[in-house]
């Protein structure tokens, strides 16, 4: 009944939620009026469950339908004038010391939490009520990110909007389904859209991606059906990979899956930018290691196929550690492929990631050992705030993987190249090693790593 009643007011929402499209308001004064007003309607959550939800949705649509200055307005005026009242806690945290030690003492600390909740709280949690309230927040929030970058006064406003998503958007609440060539094609579509490590170029190739030796899994909200959240690419294969466009061949024959023993997980992405900080990564793999177990006992191996995103940008702003790469061995074969020292013109337009120097198997040689030696020691000693600095090693070595193999020219693409030059690495997930490199990471930073990938590392 209630949502039939307010169908008409949430239609438009739907609608503008589902595309970017449509005319785009200035914030005029009278519009900041008026968006005031229907703020502190919703903060003062007047009526009943219909009232509620029309006002929800009217506001939902008045931020919508606001360019990007009316929406960072929008949102200034929910994190600076929706705030708890400075005073209301200062009392209920008096009243809550005079009564600790006391029988008073639980029902002054239920008053001082109560002071403390914000009228955010309730502007938030009525958003979440509507149909596409929960995409419309995470959707908000990635707004928030992006004006937060210069404008720290949201920054109350981004953690109690992230602490509200962390809740709904617990593990618990997820549902792990696998996504197939039969699935919807509005499903199909987002993981072409999504899809962040290697892009997907047509309808064949994510066939490809979805045949028999492969498996597609991926964590979705029930308030979101058609939404993934983060989804893992995998490959069942007979050995380690080491090459990601061998693996993504269209034409490559296709696998017995009961004859896999390894399962390489090529691509992880997160779809919503909405959701940083959310995490839930680690149980995605974990659950999929279940599922394949399950389905293939076969399956000996777990491990990534994965990029190096930082590698050259690092490798660019420490000159010094890529000098130290570099012995006079490698310096005479360089030579001889035609580049002439470290101060040579084609060696920098190589490490800041031009392409075309694969393509040379005298040169491609040369650089073999010099360059597996900076990610060796990208991988295992940059840090940045006692985790390694690369993104894809903080997430698998937090995990509990294992650096277990780094891969010359794995990937020729020009993504590729241009961020790590080709390298690829795979981290192994060994079952019987996984809780002990959690625990030495969490507590050392200690990286757990094979002995060939140390001996590349030069501290």
């Amino acid at each position: 009944m209630v949502q039939g009643l307010v169908s008409r007011s949430l239609s438009r929402v739907r609608e503008m939620v589902a595309s970017a499209t449509g005319r785009k308001e200035e914030p005029s004064e009278k519009t900041l009026a008026r968006i005031r007003q229907q703020l502190r309607e919703c903060a003062e959550g007047l009526g009943g469950e219909i009232s509620t939800r029309q006002r929800a949705a009217r506001l939902a649509d008045t931020y919508l339908r606001l360019d990007d200055a009316g929406r960072h307005a929008f949102l200034r005026i929910i994190a600076l004038e929706f705030g708890p009242d400075p005073q209301r806690i200062a009392k209920a945290h008096e009243a809550y010391q005079a009564a600790v030690g006391t029988e008073r003492q639980w029902d002054a600390e239920t008053r001082l939490r109560g002071a403390m909740r914000s009228a955010r709280i309730r502007i938030l949690t009525q958003f979440n009520a509507i149909p596409q309230g929960v995409k419309f927040l995470v959707d908000l929030r990635a707004d928030l990110l992006r004006f937060l970058t210069d404008d720290q006064e949201l920054k109350s406003l981004d953690r109690e909007l992230e602490a509200r998503l962390t809740a709904w958007f617990d593990v618990g609440f997820l549902e792990l389904s696998r996504i197939t060539w039969h699935s919807p094609a509005a499903l199909l579509e987002k993981l072409v859209e999504y899809e962040a490590v290697h892009e997907i170029r047509s309808w064949t190739d994510l066939k490809n991606r979805l045949d028999s030796d492969r498996r597609c899994y991926a964590f979705f909200h029930p308030r979101m059906p058609l939404e993934p959240l983060i989804f893992v690419e995998v490959a069942l294969v007979e050995e380690l990979a080491d090459n990601v466009q061998k693996l993504l061949d269209e034409h490559a024959p296709v696998l017995d899956a009961g004859r896999a023993s390894t399962a390489i997980f090529y691509s992880i992405s997160n779809t919503q930018s909405g959701l940083r900080g959310v995490s839930f990564g680690n149980f995605l793999l974990k659950r999929v290691v279940e599922d394949l177990k399950r389905d293939f006992p076969k399956l000996k191996t777990f491990a990534t196929l994965s990029p190096i995103p930082g590698l050259a940008r690092w490798a660019h702003k420490h000159p010094a550690e890529v000098a130290g790469a570099f012995t006079e061995a490698d310096w005479k074969r360089l030579a001889a492929a035609g580049v002439a020292g470290p101060d040579a013109p084609r060696l920098r337009e190589i490490l800041d990631g031009a392409a075309g120097w694969q393509d040379e198997p005298a040169l491609a040689r040369a650089l073999r050992e010099p360059l597996l030696r900076i990610a060796a020691d990208y991988l295992l000693n940059a840090r940045r705030d006692g985790k390694p600095v690369d993104p894809v090693a903080r997430f698998h070595l937090g995990n509990g993987a294992r650096v277990e193999r780094l891969n010359w020219l794995a990937d020729t693409a020009a993504k590729g190249l241009a961020q790590s030059w080709g390298v690829m690495v795979n981290y192994l997930y060994d079952p019987d090693r996984i809780e002990d490199n959690l625990e030495s990471f969490a507590r050392d930073g200690k990286v757990d790593a094979a002995t060939a990938v140390k001996r590349l590392a030069r501290r």
